[in-house]
């Protein structure tokens, strides 16, 4: 029985450090809830039987440890060169993160769904729209999104992606909500400015970003509260977009 139980920690653990860990998936949900047209939120409350945006916003990771959707793996991230757009570059046959994330707001627009479905490929959009203002998984195949890039996160072995997904939000010590409501207050214009253009010319903004955090630190570098006071800013206001963008996306479909 201990070791079943150490086994279940174990796999919690290893859930939570990916795609911004739990924190950071609710922190974009909780944000997205403060954008939603009324009749919207509603109407998603009804889709998850009552269960808030941020608590759906992990499920797409919980499902990873199930064969059953390995299929939906590929939908978390995609590799594109540096030097090419995400319009000019070979696609996974498996698909990415804007194929998930398209292939969500289809079925949900356009698709006759059973309840089930609907959940599914809502949750699964909640989640995909956070993975996709994560910069790094926008990285390079052949690290593996920086899952290769090999750092220390206050002299502790680790690598550039994880410090991305959790290190640093895991430093900040806050709840979900405590970390929503730190996020950094947005003029209306500001907001007017997150709020356009299509999907992918958001993809854009988030690579060009990639871009720089890939630069922001040298192979087996100690990072530490100077890293943080450089980049956690930089990492709170990516969920804010996130939870502005994601309530767009969903206006759109359930207005």
């Amino acid at each position: 029985m201990k070791y079943l139980l150490a086994f279940l920690i174990l796999s919690q653990t290893l859930l939570a450090s990916e795609d911004w860990g739990q924190n950071g998936h609710r922190t974009v949900g909780e944000t997205a809830e403060q954008y939603l047209k009324s009749k919207v939120s509603k109407k998603i409350n009804r889709i998850l039987n009552g269960q808030s945006i941020a608590d759906a916003s992990t499920y797409a990771d919980e499902i990873k440890s199930d064969s059953a959707y390995d299929k939906y793996k590929p939908w978390h991230y995609a590799n594109i060169p540096f030097d090419q757009t995400y319009s000019e570059a070979d696609k996974n046959p498996k698909g990415d993160i804007v194929y998930g994330i398209e292939e969500c707001i289809r079925n949900l627009k356009y698709e006759e769904l059973s309840k089930e479905k609907e959940q599914f490929y809502l949750k699964m959009l909640i989640h995909l729209v956070g993975d996709m203002h994560q910069p790094l998984h926008f990285g390079l195949k052949e690290d593996k999104g920086a899952n290769d890039f090999k750092v220390k996160w206050f002299y502790s072995p680790t690598n550039l992606h994880s410090v991305w997904d959790t290190k640093m939000i895991e430093s900040y010590n806050m709840s979900y909500t405590e970390l929503a409501d730190s996020l950094p207050e947005l003029s209306k214009m500001e907001i007017k400015v997150i709020k356009t253009g299509t999907l992918l010319d958001w993809v854009e903004q988030n690579r060009d970003l990639t871009r720089e955090v890939y630069k922001s630190a040298e192979a087996n570098e100690n990072l530490s509260y100077r890293y943080m006071y450089d980049w956690f800013g930089v990492s709170q206001l990516q969920m804010k977009k996130a939870g502005i963008r994601l309530a767009v996306i969903l206006n759109d479909i359930y207005s």
